[in-house]
């Protein structure tokens, strides 16, 4: 074989550059490099664990010729169908309509079978992209179900190979990595490793507006998860592949700010990346300033450094993210309206009222009836810990389990979603949908409550008809 050349494309997986931010971050004393995954040749990091699923697959059952399936986003089925190009496996995978074309085109392109299914089912519904794939897996011969949402091989796969390389570019002299949250291999291997070699840096995920991650981290309560725009980060469920124990923090972004930082990627520092990379970026841009806020800019007479890891480039997303149109009908361009967001619902309402958890029975009924308010969020020491509402209250004293002085702590509940005040009206809308109330959360703490009638009365009153008058 000629002297300098690769045996294939697989071998050319990694020794991806870290490269310093310079215009995005002007405003910032921390430093932020960005580890750049989607130079690897199937256009993300997801290259590395496909590598390593398949090695232990061939180690185990998978013979030639045999069948690989997977529910994907698109970047684990790119770096998949590349792999089986070269080895001669078919592929089949699945993946939800809220996808690109670009990335259902561009796995169509290596000759592997395409099932879209829909996005907004629960993770059980047997039309989900996560059962169906199952089933195809179940009802295929010769078949490697790659199941990313659990394999070991995933976070195995950073532990190996992104982890290290990570570490051998910058000698371990920075303070905090970023990822995005999806399945988690990342954070996991990543963080695995570097904890392993400095156990003083901070590990913190990005999650978007939507997801369950960060709620859960914050609160250790399971809420509504809902729809969001952003790809390839943030889930409806958890998957075992997540180590959320390694996680010293969790920044939120919403579509809005992911994407508009995904263009000035581009235009102001030259990197094609695609949303999820804009994500990383937007939350590790927040936990810097966090960090300044704190005093912690610096560290043995140097700037603090952040790396964030960017999963995937740019080109699948010029239908969407680099599309002005696309982003204007959702309303992610500063020059179109729409309804509004969230903090433009909050203006119009009475101070937030809430709840301890020590408080008792009879004193949360008597707030509401004083106020005429149906359900109270419930704070301690700052953070959210669940609400109570009206039908929680009569079920605890209609079924006689509970007195007026039950303290409250016992019929909390996480029938609730959380939104931020830059959350679109558009979004709210589709989330009110789902759950009786939206609990609004700026920078960790609770700033509002959003009820359906609050949702109405708002709306009603840009209408040229006027506000619904309240009842005599």
């Amino acid at each position: 074989m000629m002297r300098g050349a690769l045996g294939d494309i697989s071998q050319a997986v990694g020794k991806t550059p870290i490269v310093r931010l310079n215009r995005i971050t002007a405003s910032l004393s921390v430093e932020v490099y960005v580890k750049c995954e989607f130079l690897n040749p199937g256009g993300s990091h997801k290259d590395r664990l496909a590598a390593n699923m398949l090695r232990r697959a061939e180690e185990n059952d998978l013979k030639p010729g045999g069948t690989i399936v997977e529910a994907t986003s698109g970047n684990t089925g790119a770096a998949l169908a590349l792999l089986a190009a070269i080895r001669g496996y078919k592929c089949v995978f699945v993946m939800p309509d809220k996808m690109s074309q670009e990335k259902i085109s561009h796995l169509r392109a290596f000759g592997a079978r395409v099932v879209v299914c829909p996005t907004a089912v629960d993770p059980e519904d047997p039309r989900s992209y996560y059962q169906v794939a199952a089933r195809i897996a179940r009802e295929t011969p010769n078949c490697f179900y790659a199941n990313q949402y659990q394999n070991p091989a995933n976070p195995e796969a950073h532990y190996l190979s992104t982890g290290p390389e990570i570490w051998e570019q910058t000698g371990g002299d920075f303070e905090v990595f970023c990822a995005g949250m999806g399945t988690g291999g990342t954070l996991s291997g990543v963080g695995k490793f570097l904890r392993e070699n400095k156990p003083s840096v901070k590990i913190v995920g990005i999650d978007p507006v939507g997801s369950l991650y960060y709620d859960f981290v914050k609160t250790g309560r399971v809420t509504k998860p809902f729809s969001y725009k952003v790809e390839g980060i943030g889930e409806d469920f958890f998957p075992g592949t997540m180590n959320l124990g390694i996680l010293d923090d969790v920044v939120r972004v919403d579509d809005k700010e992911c994407f508009l930082m995904t263009r000035d990627l581009t235009r102001l520092e030259g990197i094609f990346v695609g949303g999820s990379g804009g994500a990383a970026v937007a939350g590790a841009v927040k936990y810097a300033r966090a960090l300044e806020e704190r005093g912690e800019a610096s560290v043995g007479g140097r700037p603090s450094r952040v790396v964030v890891l960017l999963a995937d480039a740019g080109h699948k997303y010029l239908s969407k993210i680099f599309n002005d149109d696309w982003m204007r009908e959702n309303g992610f361009l500063e020059d179109t309206p729409g309804l509004g967001t969230v903090r433009d619902v909050l203006g119009g309402k009475r101070p937030l009222v809430t709840a301890r958890p020590e408080a008792k029975l009879r004193e949360v009924i008597g707030q509401m009836k004083t106020l005429g308010i149906s359900q109270l969020p419930v704070i301690e020491r700052g953070k959210l810990r669940g609400i109570v509402a009206e039908v929680d209250l009569l079920r605890a004293l209609a079924t006689g389990g509970k007195t007026l002085e039950s303290p409250i702590t016992e019929v909390v509940e996480d029938d609730y979603a959380t939104v931020t005040p830059n959350t679109k009206i558009e979004l709210l809308q589709s989330v009110l949908a789902d759950s009786k109330v939206a609990i609004v959360e700026e920078s960790d703490a609770v700033v509002g409550i959003v009820t359906r009638i609050d949702l109405i009365d708002f709306l009603a009153k840009r209408s040229p008809a006027g506000s619904i008058p309240a009842p005599a």
